[in-house]
């Protein structure tokens, strides 16, 4: 039986309860807010449901991360950082951000993002803990990622791209600026092509878990938000 989580208490089973089909399916239920959040990510559970279900928390194992000095930067890519005109900011448009995200793709029957969820990251950047990446072509927002920051940790939730590589040179981007700050990793969630192609790969849930107890609680830099790239 898949634990079912009241609202109003802010507790989860361990990770190694979680199932392996689907792939790290850990409880039900529980409250979007950021105190369920952010003791979730501090564990390494995160949310994901489709439309019409209940808050479901997951905790895969295998999980994909990528460390920051590790991002793969292909010779075509390259050559759009130096020559394809974007400018990348950092916290200036997270609800545009997120929103993007949410859009329905041409490849997929809706959208994880639904107003819930989207509420409770935009609630999270306001406290300081959510952060998003801008790639701005002109004035025009082409491509960019979200996320939380919590310790020397960020954890990845999604991005998008109207204009070829955006997101990934949002990534790149971020990637710099963490590496430059020390920490330790960036947590992809589940594999996908497009990320393990930058370098992320796949590494044990129980070396992830002490990854998060070594770093979570670790300092946050002040200065990891600024409004241009260094």
């Amino acid at each position: 039986m898949l634990p079912w989580l009241p609202p109003h208490i802010v507790a989860f089973p361990p990770v190694t309860h979680a199932l392996d089909d689907p792939d790290g399916l850990l409880a039900a239920g529980g409250a979007l807010t950021p105190e369920w959040l952010l003791n979730a990510y501090r564990h390494g559970i995160f949310p994901w449901y489709a439309e019409g279900q209940p808050i479901l928390w997951w905790s895969p194992d295998p999980r994909m991360v990528l460390f920051p000095e590790e991002i793969r930067i292909r010779r075509s890519l390259s050559k759009r950082l130096r020559n394809g005109g974007f400018r990348v900011t950092f916290d200036v448009a997270f609800e545009r951000v997120i929103a993007a995200c949410a859009e329905t793709r041409a490849d997929t029957d809706g959208t994880w993002i639904d107003d819930a969820m989207r509420r409770a990251y935009e609630d999270l950047h306001r406290l300081g803990h959510a952060h998003s990446v801008e790639v701005w072509h002109q004035e025009t927002l082409v491509g960019g990622l979200y996320g939380l920051s919590i310790g020397r940790i960020f954890f990845g939730e999604s991005m998008f791209s109207r204009a070829a590589d955006a997101s990934k040179i949002a990534l790149v981007h971020l990637a710099h600026e963490l590496h430059q700050r020390d920490f330790a990793l960036i947590d992809c969630q589940m594999h996908t092509p497009h990320l393990a192609s930058m370098g992320a790969r796949d590494i044990a849930r129980e070396t992830f878990i002490n990854y998060l107890e070594k770093n979570v609680n670790a300092p946050n830099p002040a200065d990891l938000w600024p409004t241009e790239p260094t």
